[in-house]
């Protein structure tokens, strides 16, 4: 099973920004387990939808070819705790693009207020070190950027309707494992 920390995408400009929106639930394990009596939603999660949101924009950029990792956290900062009820607004944007990986900002904002801010390094996995191996099945990821809405915002550089991946779509009649 895969996590998803993001519930829809709202922005997406290729190779520059992406915007997507988190609903906090009482009902999230998480939420309700992390701090007994004190219902909070984690701010590693935070760290991952903000990564999600980031790793989605760079895996873009390369057609959905490589595969893409969260490597290091550079520095988060956390100004607000994210409570039942929130709707965590989360920014990522590309600071630098390279063949090996990608440098991102991220923020998450509530109620119109900064809540988190966190700097990201993802890295490519190179077939020589770390194999072939798929980190998702193309149709399985396919089947979750319709549910978050992706290419019903996303845009290409020039400002265009984004096509949906003609490598996703190959693999969507595949079934999925």
């Amino acid at each position: 099973m895969r996590w998803f920390w993001i519930d829809r995408f709202t922005y997406f400009k290729s190779r520059e920004r992406a915007e997507a929106i988190k609903n906090i639930s009482l009902t999230e394990e998480p939420v309700d387990e992390y701090l007994p009596a004190h219902p909070v939603f984690p701010n590693t999660l935070i760290i991952e939808g903000l990564a999600q949101t980031g790793g989605i924009l760079v895996a873009e950029c390369f057609d959905f070819q490589q595969r893409i990792v969260l490597a290091k956290v550079g520095q988060a900062k956390f100004h607000k705790p994210a409570r039942p009820g929130d709707t965590l607004h989360y920014t990522a944007t590309i600071d630098d693009l390279q063949n090996d990986g990608a440098m991102i900002t991220g923020t998450s904002h509530c109620e119109g207020e900064l809540q988190a801010e966190v700097q990201m390094l993802f890295a490519f996995l190179d077939e020589e070190r770390f194999g072939t191996g798929q980190l998702f099945n193309p149709a399985n990821l396919l089947t979750m950027l319709r549910l978050m809405r992706l290419w019903e915002v996303a845009q290409d550089a020039d400002g265009n309707p984004l096509p949906v991946s003609k490598n996703l779509l190959d693999d969507e009649s595949t079934p999925a494992t």
